[in-house]
């Protein structure tokens, strides 16, 4: 299922079904994506042209983005990291976040040191894309990348949230598949720890199932940049 500006609003959401508003491309979405499969969760995907958004979009999240979950009783939940801890309070099975008050709000702090990461990324693609000069963004972000490092070393885990992959990996992933095209992945290079979290998250079965090759994230880095409308459905 799509969606673009002439396409009609799905209908309603079926019985024992979630579904959820996506873009093939969004890592905010796919944060959502990953504690779907993660869980196990029965659910359909619909995926928006976010460079031709239908109208309807934003009667589903009053901010016209991605992702959104609706639910069979028309319950409409947005903002990636809320769409991720509803689905691990509302459905059984696995809990990744930690039940635990203090490792939970542990996990979300660093979700908020983790924040600066993603603005980074787009800034240094675009002055690449630009021609300019993008010294001081790659510094800023292998300094954010160092943080990251030391905690991970200090814990002496394998994953942000123990020797298991939990909801902080999930959250914080989407950007280091990402780092390739993003052309920042020598920046790794001065991250041990961090260069093996990334080497064990390629194991999960989660993020083997949301995947995409580099040539794909570049393919559609080309054309969203220039604003073409076939961005999102790139590699269809």
């Amino acid at each position: 299922m799509g969606g673009d500006k002439r396409s009609p609003a799905p209908g309603p959401v079926p019985e024992g079904l979630i579904r959820v508003y996506s873009m093939r491309y969004c890592p905010f979405a796919e944060r959502t994506l990953l504690v779907l499969k993660a869980k196990g969760i029965n659910h359909e995907i619909v995926n928006i042209n976010l460079k031709n958004k239908p109208d309807w979009l934003f009667e589903k999240n009053p901010f016209g983005l991605v992702p959104v979950l609706e639910t069979s009783k028309g319950q409409l939940i947005y903002e990636s990291p809320i769409t991720c801890e509803y689905l691990d309070e509302a459905y059984p099975g696995k809990k990744l976040y930690p039940a635990d008050p203090f490792a939970k709000a542990s996990q979300k702090m660093l979700l908020e040191q983790f924040s600066k990461l993603p603005p980074l990324c787009y800034k240094h693609i675009l002055a690449i894309k630009h021609g300019e000069d993008t010294s001081a963004v790659k510094n800023e972000f292998c300094e954010q990348l160092l943080k990251l490092e030391e905690i991970l070393i200090n814990q002496k885990t394998k994953f942000f949230g123990g020797n298991s992959v939990s909801m902080i990996d999930y959250l914080i992933w989407p950007w280091f598949e990402r780092i390739e095209p993003f052309q920042l992945h020598d920046c790794l290079e001065h991250t041990p720890a961090l260069k093996h979290w990334v080497e064990a998250m390629k194991l999960d079965p989660a993020v083997k199932a949301t995947m995409k090759d580099t040539q794909k994230f570049q393919g559609f880095f080309d054309l969203y940049f220039n604003n073409s409308h076939e961005a999102c459905d790139y590699g269809l």
